[in-house]
């Protein structure tokens, strides 16, 4: 069986919780190599994820010649260079969430992965949620009519203060933005692939919790190029955790009152359906696997630079209006 040997960059929680269970869980998979800034951790690390051997310097990693591809899981503000140091080293790469700290900065990265002849691929792992590819289902199948509108909200109750391990998401410098960069662009990414092409983006972005640097709560409009309009609501600090998608058509409408944990109703004209769709355990492990798959077989990745570039594209315009 044909494997795909991976070095791992940046060891935070997200890292130890799926991307290196993934990456070790996976038969298609080797494990080389982590990098960790903080030596005195790098020992730990390498023996918590099953890794073959660690660097202190992500650069050193890039030199190892055994690796093939990267997984980048560092905060926004280093993935530009990462990236594109990794794609001169002949690395493919797969990028955490969201992808750059702009949209100059994504292009700089897709022209350095075309330009060495490697393929990128951006975390947005809800795309092989079997809920969402559900419901592109039914809209690409027409069962709902034309589509005229969707809405979705995402909040999240627990606060990042200053002494959080990730205290990095509430600094502007490192983060790029607030919730819209951080959880916004992952639901940003979803009506993207159910709803296709943006014609217009409106946002509106609010900073109650002064301790913060970037916004705790935002609001964006899209119209679409096929004259739907799309809502979308995201916020950190309130009461009430929720994910959930709305969406209207012509002949009927869906309903997911989780989009996590895939619970999904629909209705048309002459039928009603009510199911629960669960992603798999670890949210990273279909997206690493597709990615592999893709490389394996000299193909493109289904979640490429050109969709994490949609995504900033929209939360740019958004901040900008």
């Amino acid at each position: 069986m044909k494997t795909l040997k991976w070095g791992l960059i940046g060891c935070g929680d997200i890292a130890h919780r799926r991307i290196g269970p993934a990456l070790t869980e996976l038969e298609s998979c080797e494990l080389q190599a982590v990098s960790r800034q903080h030596a005195s951790e790098l020992e730990s690390c390498v023996s918590h994820l099953g890794a073959k051997r660690g660097y202190d310097d992500w650069k050193a990693l890039l030199l190892d010649k055994t690796i093939e591809a990267v997984y980048i899981a560092t905060p926004v503000h280093l993935h530009s260079e990462q990236t594109i140091n990794a794609a001169e080293s002949g690395k493919h790469v797969l990028c955490e969430k969201p992808m750059a700290m702009n949209t100059v900065e994504c292009e700089k990265m897709i022209d350095a992965c075309n330009r060495n002849k490697v393929q990128i691929g951006v975390a947005y792992y809800r795309r092989f949620y079997p809920v969402v590819e559900l419901m592109k289902t039914i809209i690409a199948k027409g069962e709902i009519g034309r589509v005229m509108f969707i809405q979705i909200n995402a909040s999240e109750t627990p606060l990042i203060l200053a002494d959080h391990p990730r205290s990095w998401l509430i600094k502007k410098e490192k983060a790029g933005g607030g919730v819209l960069m951080d959880f916004g662009c992952h639901r940003i990414e979803v009506m993207l692939n159910l709803m296709g092409r943006i014609a217009d983006v409106k946002g509106v972005t609010g900073k109650v919790y002064p301790e913060h640097e970037v916004e705790d709560v935002a609001t964006v409009s899209i119209k679409f190029e096929n004259n739907a309009c799309g809502v979308l609501t995201v916020m950190r600090g309130g009461t009430i955790n929720r994910d959930t998608v709305y969406i209207q058509g012509t002949n009927g409408s869906i309903q997911v009152e989780n989009l996590n944990e895939g619970s999904i109703s629909f209705k048309t004209g002459n039928r009603s359906y009510q199911d629960t769709l669960p992603k798999a355990e670890n949210g990273h492990l279909p997206l690493i696997e597709s990615f592999t798959q893709a490389i394996l077989n000299n193909k493109a990745p289904k979640v490429d630079g050109n969709v994490g570039l949609g995504v900033q594209r929209v939360i740019e315009a958004a901040y900008k209006h």
